[in-house]
């Protein structure tokens, strides 16, 4: 995993410990906000440098 530009709901469910269905909300909200800022988003998937400067997670799997 570590290699991936971009991470799945699946790894994100993983990674946090949450279902697979919040983890697609919390894709959701992350895709809106990189959307927001004029990034363009891969529905289902989130790149994996902002998931982790956004939760402030300091190690990822």
């Amino acid at each position: 995993m570590n290699n991936k530009t971009f991470i799945t709901t699946d790894d994100v469910a993983e990674i946090l410990g949450v279902s697979n269905s919040y983890a697609y909300k919390i894709v959701r909200k992350l895709n809106a906000e990189l959307a927001a800022k004029g990034y363009l988003t891969v529905a289902g998937r989130v790149n994996r440098k902002y998931f982790v400067e956004r939760l402030a997670m300091v190690k990822i799997y």
